[in-house]
C-alpha cells in the first residue's frame, strides 16, 4: 500500500529526540527557543513563537487582537474546519467568501464582505500556494476600508485597520515576489502536524511581522505569557537558581511547544530548503509530466514550477488534481477504485458549508459555487519525502486507469 503522507522519521530525528530526552529537559526550553530563532531567520520575519498547534496559534492571535462577540472574521469557504472553529471559540462570526480557481481566497469577494464589524481577514495558503498578499495588504490600507474599521482593543487601536492573519498551515517555504511566507503580511501561522512538510508531530508557529509602531519582540513576550497560563516565567526561567518565584498576570492558555517536539523540528528545518522542498517539487513536477497529456486532468497551480508564469512559488504541500467533467459521486467512485489498487489518496477539503456544524449554522454551499466546483472533482495525490520515483509512476498509473474506467463506464 502506498500511503498518503507519512512523516519522515529517520535516524537523525531519532538521535535528536533521544538527545532531548537524555538532556533532562523535555518541556519548553532551549530547543524550542532555538527553533523559534531559526524559523525567523528562514522566513525573514522579526520573531516567532512556537506553539502546540497552528489552531492554537490562530486562536491566540485572534484573542490577542481582541476579537470577540459580534466581531467578524473573513475566511474562505474552502478550508479545513480549524480556520473557522477558532473564530467561533472567540465568540465572533466567521464570514465565508468564495475562492478563485487556484483554491485561494478571492480578493474581490473579501472586499465585498468587509463591514464595520470586520476585525480580521484570515486567508489560507491552500496546498502551499501563497495567496496574493500584495493585493490583500493594499486592500486593508485603502482609505474607504480603513474608515470602516471600528477599533475596540488596544491592539486594534494601535494597528488602526483590519489585521491580516494568514493561515499558512500548508505553506512554510512558499514564496511570493521572492519573499517567504511568514514575512508577507502582519502575522502568519504555520502547522507542524504529522502530515505537514515540516513536522514536530504536533505543533505550530506564529510568525510575527507587525508594522510599526508595534514592537514585535514585545508582542512575542506577551504571547509567551498568554500561551502558558498567563505565567510570567516559563519552566526554564523558574529552574534557574533562586528564580522559582513567578506570577500569573492573566488567565492564559496552555499552548506551548515542548523541546521534544522542537527536537524534531530542528532536524527538519536544517534540511528543509536543500532537501525536503526540492524532493517535494520533484514529485509534483513528475506528476505534472505524467498527467499533462490527459485531456481530463486539470493540473493544480503548482504546474507553474515548470511554466514559471506567476510571481508565487508553492511549498508543494499538496498535489490537488482535478478531473474535468466528473461530479462528486464519480470522483468518489474513482477514489474507491484507486484505494482498491493499494494507493491512498485524499480530498482537500470538505468545504465548510458542507460540514454539519456550519450547515446547521446557516451556511449554504450553493452560495459558494467556485468552492463547490473545485471540491466536487478534486483528488489529492501522495506527496512526501520518501515517495520514490517508481511509486510516483505507480500512483499516476493507478489514477489514470481508475479515472478512465469511470469515464468510460
Amino acid at each position: 500500500m502506498i500511503p498518503f503522507s507519512p512523516p519522515r522519521i529517520d535516524q537523525k530525528i531519532i538521535d535528536e529526540v533521544t538527545a532531548a530526552l537524555k538532556s533532562g529537559w523535555i518541556t519548553t526550553g532551549p530547543r524550542t527557543r532555538k527553533l523559534e530563532n531559526q524559523l525567523s531567520a528562514f522566513c525573514g520575519n522579526p520573531t516567532t513563537l512556537c506553539v502546540n498547534s497552528a489552531t492554537s496559534g490562530l486562536e491566540l492571535m485572534l484573542r490577542w487582537f481582541g476579537v470577540g462577540e459580534g466581531d467578524e472574521v473573513i475566511i474562505p469557504a474552502y478550508t479545513y474546519a480549524a480556520t473557522a472553529n477558532v473564530v467561533i471559540h472567540c465568540g465572533a462570526i466567521p464570514v465565508l467568501v468564495d475562492v478563485r480557481k487556484d483554491f485561494n481566497i478571492s480578493i474581490q469577494q473579501v472586499e465585498s464582505a468587509i463591514t464595520s464589524r470586520t476585525k480580521v481577514i484570515m486567508p489560507v495558503d491552500f496546498g502551499g500556494w501563497p495567496c496574493n498578499y500584495q493585493e490583500l495588504n493594499a486592500l486593508v490600507r485603502k482609505k474607504d476600508i480603513v474608515s470602516l474599521f471600528s477599533a475596540k482593543s488596544q491592539a486594534q487601536k494601535t494597528l488602526g485597520r483590519i489585521l491580516i492573519l494568514s493561515d499558512a498551515a500548508h505553506s512554510l517555504g512558499a514564496k511570493f515576489n521572492g519573499k517567504r511566507t511568514g514575512s508577507l503580511t502582519d502575522v502568519s501561522v504555520f502547522s507542524f502536524h504529522a502530515v505537514k512538510n515540516l513536522t514536530t508531530a504536533e505543533g505550530g508557529a506564529i510568525s510575527l511581522n507587525l508594522p510599526e509602531p508595534f514592537d514585535n519582540e514585545a508582542v512575542y513576550q506577551e504571547l509567551r505569557v498568554k500561551s502558558l497560563h498567563g505565567q510570567n516565567k516559563d519552566a526554564l526561567a523558574k529552574m534557574q537558581i533562586g528564580n522559582w518565584k513567578y506570577d500569573v498576570v492573566e488567565a492564559g492558555y496552555k499552548m506551548n511547544m515542548t523541546d521534544i517536539q522542537a527536537a524534531i523540528g530542528l532536524v527538519e528545518l536544517e534540511r528543509y530548503e536543500e532537501d525536503t522542498l526540492p524532493r517535494r517539487k520533484s514529485i509534483c513536477i513528475q506528476y505534472i509530466n505524467l498527467f499533462r497529456n490527459h485531456a481530463w486532468a486539470i493540473l493544480p497551480t503548482v504546474h507553474d514550477l515548470i511554466d514559471q508564469k506567476h510571481e508565487a512559488e508553492s511549498s508543494c504541500h499538496l498535489f490537488p488534481l482535478r478531473i474535468h467533467g466528473v461530479h462528486e459521486e464519480q470522483r468518489d467512485r474513482i477514489i474507491q477504485l484507486i484505494s482498491q489498487k493499494n494507493v491512498a489518496v485524499n480530498v482537500h477539503f470538505l468545504p465548510l458549508p458542507m460540514l454539519s456544524f456550519y450547515r446547521n449554522s446557516g451556511y449554504e454551499i450553493s452560495k459558494y459555487p467556485i468552492t463547490y466546483s473545485l471540491y466536487e472533482n478534486e483528488i489529492s495525490l501522495p506527496v512526501y519525502y520518501d515517495l520514490s520515483d517508481d511509486q510516483v509512476r505507480q500512483v499516476a498509473d493507478t489514477v489514470i486507469s481508475s479515472v478512465e474506467e469511470v469515464l468510460n463506464s
